[in-house]
C-alpha cells in the first residue's frame, strides 16, 4: 500500500465512510493517477479539468458518475493533501433528471419466476418485498429479521441511519425456506458468501446484480433491469396501492421527501386520476374527408 493510499484510507475511515464509498473513492484517485501516469499529489486543477472532459467526451459516463468522481478527487485534495479546491475551476456538471424504469407487478413476477437458482430467487423477492438498496440487502444479518414484530431492521443504511421495514408474511415464509436450504446455518449473515453460501462474510453486491441481470434475460424483459429497479417498483406499487409519500419516504430511508416525490410521476393511479384538458373541450364534429 502506497503512502498516499494509506493516508486517504485513514481519512475515510476516521470519518466512518461506508466500505462501498471508501473503495469507490480510492479507485477513482487510482484511475485519475493512471490517466496521467503520475502520482496524484503531482496533479493539479488542469489535470482535473482534462480528466472531467475525458469522462464525458471519451468514456461517455453520466453526469451523476462525473459528480461522484469529482467528489472523490475533492476529498483527496482537501482531506488527504490538505490543499485548496476551487469549485469555480472544477464545477459539478448539471444532472439530467431521468425517470427510473418501472416494472408492472406482472413483470416483477416474471422476473422472480425466471431466477436461475433458489438463492437468486430469494434475493429478488427480498429486494422487492422490502425496497432495500443493494448494499443493504447484502449486509442483512439473521438477527435483523424480527418475526415477532414482523419487521426487518436495516442497520447502517445510507446516511448511517437505521430503519425498520415491513416483513411480509410471504417473505418470511420464503426466508424460512432459504434457511432450510443452507448447508451451514449462519450465525451472522442472512445471505452468506461463496459458492455454497457457507462463508463467514456476506455476498458481494455483484452477486445481486448478476441474479437480477440473468433473471431479466430469461424472463425476456425488454426494459433495463437492475437491483435498484426493484426498489423503484416497491415504492411505486406501494403508492398505487394507496400508501402516502411520507410512509414511503420512511421505508426507503430517504433523507428528503423530494427524493420520494419522483414516484408521483411514475404511479399509474395518480396519472390516470388526472384527466387531460382535451377531455373537457367541446369540439365540433370532425370535418368530412375531401
Amino acid at each position: 500500500m502506497t503512502r498516499l493510499r494509506k493516508m486517504m484510507l485513514e481519512e475515510l475511515q476516521r470519518r466512518n465512510y461506508s466500505q462501498h464509498t471508501t473503495r469507490y473513492y480510492i479507485r477513482t484517485v487510482e484511475d485519475f493517477a493512471r490517466r496521467f501516469n503520475l502520482p496524484p499529489d503531482r496533479l493539479g486543477p488542469r489535470h482535473i479539468r482534462e480528466y472531467q472532459a475525458e469522462l464525458f467526451q471519451k468514456r461517455k459516463v453520466s453526469a451523476g458518475t462525473v459528480t461522484n468522481r469529482l467528489a472523490a478527487l475533492r476529498f483527496f485534495y482537501i482531506k488527504t493533501l490538505k490543499k485548496a479546491w476551487s469549485i469555480a475551476e472544477t464545477p459539478y456538471p448539471k444532472k439530467t433528471q431521468r425517470l427510473p424504469t418501472i416494472l408492472s407487478q406482472e413483470e416483477v413476477a416474471q422476473l422472480i419466476d425466471a431466477a436461475g437458482t433458489p438463492f437468486h430467487r430469494i434475493l429478488l423477492i427480498t429486494l422487492y418485498a422490502t425496497g432495500l438498496r443493494c448494499a443493504e440487502l447484502t449486509h442483512l444479518q439473521v438477527s435483523d429479521v424480527d418475526s415477532k414484530r414482523m419487521v426487518i431492521r436495516v442497520q447502517g443504511g445510507k446516511w448511517r441511519k437505521d430503519r425498520d421495514v415491513m416483513l411480509s408474511p410471504k417473505l418470511l415464509e420464503e426466508l424460512r425456506k432459504h434457511w432450510h436450504r443452507l448447508r451451514r446455518k449462519p450465525s451472522d449473515w442472512l445471505f452468506p458468501g461463496n459458492r455454497w453460501h457457507t462463508a463467514d462474510h456476506p455476498i458481494d453486491t455483484k452477486t445481486v446484480w448478476y441474479a437480477c441481470d440473468e433473471a431479466a434475460k430469461h424472463a425476456g424483459l425488454k426494459k433495463a433491469v437492475h437491483p435498484h429497479t426493484l426498489r423503484h417498483c416497491f415504492a411505486t406499487h406501494l403508492l398505487e396501492a394507496g400508501a402516502d409519500l411520507r410512509t414511503i419516504q420512511i421505508l426507503l430511508g430517504h433523507h428528503d421527501l423530494k427524493e420520494t416525490s419522483v414516484y408521483l410521476h411514475l404511479s399509474e393511479r395518480h396519472l390516470k386520476a388526472t384527466a387531460s384538458p382535451l377531455d373537457s373541450l367541446q369540439l365540433k364534429n370532425q370535418p368530412q374527408e375531401e
